[in-house]
């Protein structure tokens, strides 16, 4: 009986604070995407931006644990805000390394047809989510995703690291990052050359997993409260 308490003894808190998240490996090699995107931007991008994201996570991830775990909401709500930021920023470049390729690539058949549907062909696609992806004032990105409710595709630019699933519901196919650390050290205020030639080196077979995986899930269910009228 004593053997099978202590084998069954509440986790230390060392363990139950262990960090989830941690920085992917790239696919491919700092300089594989070159000329579009430099070594130097890559590593610096990969390396100190997207890991930052994933070491304040860990550290905001264990200090929320410890504010519900005392029921202090105020703490809560201080920290939901970087919660936010840092998980989105983990969240978009998780999906933004995939959706880069040195070997470049074409959309599947289904997706173009979907291109064609909701944008006219994929020429208006490309040009409105240029345009959206320029217009955006600091850092965001500028987001395809596809809407489940409506069964079709959308463009969303959204701030600073908010992430187009948590925020919109639409489930993100392609992203585009226009922080200047993305591009500011090869392409200077240039942003619309970054935003043009980044298109070579889209993965368009990951794109085109992602829209088939998003066709076959149900939209999310509603969230319900209670009215305090």
């Amino acid at each position: 009986m004593f053997a099978l308490k202590r084998t069954l003894a509440k986790p230390s808190r060392s363990i139950l604070w262990k960090s989830l998240h941690t920085l992917p490996e790239l696919t491919y090699s700092y300089d594989a995407l070159v000329p579009i995107i430099s070594k130097d931007i890559m590593e610096l991008h990969h390396m100190k931006y997207h890991k930052t994201y994933v070491t304040n996570l860990n550290e905001i991830e264990k200090k929320m644990k410890e504010a519900l775990s005392k029921q202090d909401v105020n703490e809560v709500a201080r920290l939901t805000p970087y919660l936010k930021f840092n998980g989105g920023g983990h969240i978009n470049h998780c999906i933004f390394w995939k959706n880069l390729s040195p070997e470049g690539g074409d959309p599947s058949e289904e997706l173009c047809e979907a291109f064609t549907r909701d944008f006219g062909d994929f020429r208006g696609f490309k040009k409105e989510l240029q345009t959206l992806a320029n217009g955006i004032h600091g850092g965001g990105w500028a987001w395809l995703g596809y809407n489940r409710g409506y069964k079709r595709l959308e463009l969303v630019a959204l701030e600073n690291q908010d992430p187009l699933e948590g925020t919109t519901g639409l489930v993100p196919l392609l992203g585009i990052d226009v922080f200047e650390h993305a591009y500011h050290l090869q392409y200077s205020n240039r942003r619309s050359q970054y935003v043009e030639k980044i298109f070579e080196i889209i993965n368009w077979e990951d794109v085109s997993e992602r829209y088939k995986e998003a066709c076959t899930r149900e939209p999310p269910a509603p969230l319900t409260f209670q009215r305090s009228d």
